[in-house]
């Protein structure tokens, strides 16, 4: 097999698969996987962005038609979705305004786009915890926040 010719979601699909076997047979005991980077890279292509370079604080892409700039947080859900599969990684730095909207994807078990939304910086921080051990905020991606007035959904825009 020439995985070269393999398109992207179907790389993430055998990884997928792959991770999923070791697991079971406890080779592995985390999920730790590209997930953020593929979400980053998706969201660049979809949307017409240019991804920052990883040492880039506190935003992930930039549209170079407005100068907005995105920090990208995702999860892959793998089963019955619960509160752990819908918590973010910490937004740290949250009050420098380091990112003008976050953008949220949720992956199904198949890495296909289960939902997506932006989100204005200043829609974050109500919904948000402060996590002093972390020290940043925890978003859960759940309830109130998808469906508050400044949320948009774009699901269509990335599938």
């Amino acid at each position: 097999m020439d995985i070269r010719s393999k398109s992207s979601i179907e790389l993430m699909n055998m990884y997928a698969e792959i991770l999923a076997e070791l697991n079971s047979r406890n080779v592995v005991r985390t999920y730790n996987s590209p997930v953020g980077d593929y979400a980053e890279w998706l969201v660049a292509e979809k949307l017409g962005f240019v991804l920052e370079h990883n040492s880039q604080k506190g935003y992930d892409a930039y549209d170079p038609k407005t100068g907005s700039r995105y920090q990208v947080k995702s999860r892959w859900e793998r089963g019955a979705a619960s509160v752990q599969s819908r918590e973010l990684n910490v937004i740290r730095n949250y009050d420098d305004n380091q990112f003008d909207y976050l953008i949220v994807v949720i992956f199904d078990k198949h890495f296909g786009i289960k939902e997506a939304y932006m989100l204005p910086h200043d829609t974050v921080k109500p919904y948000a915890r402060y996590n002093k051990h972390q020290n940043g905020y925890i978003l859960i991606a759940k309830g109130a926040v998808l469906t508050d007035k400044n949320t948009k959904n774009i699901t269509d825009c990335l599938r």
